[in-house]
């Protein structure tokens, strides 16, 4: 198992910018595929970008493509979301999580939680106007 620890939310000013870390434990951690997911105020949680084990590929939601940058540092067992140009819309818990991708997954895969085994406590982020 993966123990996850999300840092870095805060409250920022709609345009201003965040970045949140999640440090897993354990030497696995280029194993497996990690994602972020948020969940806003009164809203089901939602998929938000996802690194491949080798951090060769990502995957962004529509809402936060070209705003959003996922990374992963193996020397440091962990995974940023760098967020930029923050709308009040992105006032969220977010969630790191970690997932074990088998050879063949649907295209959707890492968009799903329930294909994540490891998630983290969270980190709010708001974003004021």
């Amino acid at each position: 198992q993966v123990q996850l620890v999300e840092s870095g939310g805060g409250l920022v000013q709609a345009g201003g910018s965040l970045r949140l870390s999640c440090a897993a434990s354990g030497r696995t951690f280029s194993s497996y595929a990690m994602g972020w997911f948020r969940q806003p105020p009164g809203m089901e949680r939602e998929f938000v970008a996802a690194i491949s084990r080798s951090g060769v590929n990502s995957y962004y939601a529509d809402s936060v493509l070209g705003r959003f940058s996922i990374s992963r540092d193996s020397a440091k067992n962990t995974v940023y979301l760098q967020m930029n140009s923050l709308k009040p819309e992105d006032t969220a818990v977010y969630y790191c999580a970690a997932a074990q991708p088998p050879l063949y997954r649907s295209n959707n895969y890492y968009t799903r939680p329930n294909e994540y085994d490891f998630w983290g406590q969270g980190t709010q982020v708001t974003a004021s106007s």
